[in-house]
């Protein structure tokens, strides 16, 4: 169920010290998401966790990740940037992009980080930018559905992401030929999945396809790539995914199908490691009664796009009012020109009141990052809750200049407080 871990005072004192809408995270809470990961697979000597960074691409967060023994997940040259800037290079960095610009491989390579393809285009690219390495990376795509049982758990042929089992074999051989000598497997067959049996079903197919793979081509199958796909319960009937179970059952089907071992096991968990450890802090600013009942907030869409987007429930609770009744039904909004810029809709909550402090739970994920200006809106800053139990802003929020710092090279620049520069 939605993280409760935190009480309302700790959003109270925040809301006092930052002005509001801000994203709050809690620090104590994603290192132990981290600890538990990695005792999960303890079993396996060669795991390691490569923390999405487009999850939430803070480098205060980053640090943390570092601290807690993850390697990084980019997929973009912004992202390769920060990493880089946080300290992380080499195997400590996995790069998994598609369709990128040809200079991304460059900046990848000389990182030294390891290289994931996407196609088998990428093969010929990547050794036009930067050179094939020792150790290479492919992503599977089976195609089709991907079933558990009679539960169909994602849809691969849908899917961008990815190459058949054949192109990936074709892709090897040309690979070994270039000067590369052993591989990595990657897949990404369902997205936020609750199902334990996930990562154990991943990985046998993985392992099972590997060591096909290896002895076709004569290239070393040296680790697999869980990617991420482990969701986090967002309403409260909803329990959460015991990574214990998870991985000890990926270990049943690795003894079974690597008995001798060797072969590494790596993830790229976001929103499992710093989803429930974030909350989007927002108040109530405006109160409409029309055909339903509508609670404004100073937050919007620009802040949390998730349930503007796809629809996402993320559950709202207010300061002070816990064991209050939940007898009014609301749609909770921002101030976008868009009518799906609602963070709730006929939500059941307690009675609100202009003023009072509103908690969106499970931000810690795809939540700040995800955010955007339109409208002019501004994105909100970001706070880390610390292990001291102090409070550090670790993002400020957008200014006016920030948003029109890209015009600085119209007429109008310095109308807007810019001094304008030439244009290329």
């Amino acid at each position: 169920m939605p993280n409760f871990t935190l009480q309302d005072s700790v959003f109270e004192n925040a809301a006092k010290r930052f002005p509001t809408p801000f994203h709050l995270y809690d620090e104590p809470g994603i290192r132990e998401r981290a600890r538990r990961l990695r005792q999960a697979f303890s079993w396996c000597p060669d795991f390691r966790e490569y923390f999405a960074v487009k999850a939430l691409p803070n480098p205060a967060i980053l640090r943390i990740m570092k601290e807690e023994g993850c390697g990084l997940d980019c997929s973009s040259a912004t992202e390769l940037t920060l990493a880089a800037a946080c300290g992380f290079e080499g195997e400590k960095i996995m790069f998994s992009a598609n369709a990128m610009p040809p200079a991304e491989f460059d900046q990848a390579r000389a990182l030294n980080a390891i290289i994931n393809l996407d196609d088998a285009s990428d093969l010929e690219l990547l050794a036009d930018h930067g050179g094939i390495p020792e150790q290479i990376c492919l992503r599977y795509n089976p195609g089709g559905d991907f079933a558990i049982g009679n539960t169909i758990m994602g849809n691969p042929g849908e899917a961008k992401y990815g190459m058949p089992a054949d192109q990936l074999r074709k892709t090897l051989e040309r690979a070994g030929r270039m000067g590369a000598g052993r591989f990595g497997l990657h897949a990404f067959l369902s997205s936020n999945t609750m199902a334990e049996s996930y990562y154990p079903e991943l990985a046998g197919i993985l392992l099972r396809l590997g060591k096909e793979l290896e002895k076709k081509t004569g290239l070393r199958f040296s680790f697999i790539n869980l990617s991420g796909g482990i969701g986090i319960p967002y309403r409260p009937s909803e329990p959460e995914v015991d990574i214990r179970a998870a991985a000890e059952g990926v270990r049943r089907i690795y003894e079974t199908v690597c008995p001798e071992g060797g072969v590494a096991i790596k993830s790229e968990l976001g929103r499992w490691m710093t989803g429930p450890c974030g909350w989007l802090v927002t108040r109530a600013v405006h109160e409409k009664k029309t055909h339903r009942d509508y609670i404004g907030v100073d937050a919007c869409a620009a802040d949390l796009m998730r349930p503007a987007m796809y629809g996402a429930y993320h559950h709202i609770t207010v300061c002070g009012k816990r064991e209050t009744p939940e007898n009014r039904v609301y749609d909770v909004t921002g101030c976008l020109c868009e009518n799906n810029d609602k963070f709730a809709i006929q939500r059941s909550l307690p009675e609100i009141g202009i003023g009072d402090l509103l908690v969106i739970h499970d931000t810690g994920a795809h939540g700040h990052a995800m955010g955007y200006n339109y409208n002019g809106r501004l994105r909100s800053a970001e706070i880390l809750y610390t292990r001291d139990g102090d409070y550090r802003m670790i993002r400020r929020a957008e200014r006016a200049e920030d948003y029109f710092s890209t015009l600085d090279l119209d007429p109008a620049a310095e109308a807007l407080g810019l001094r304008k520069k030439n244009e290329f």
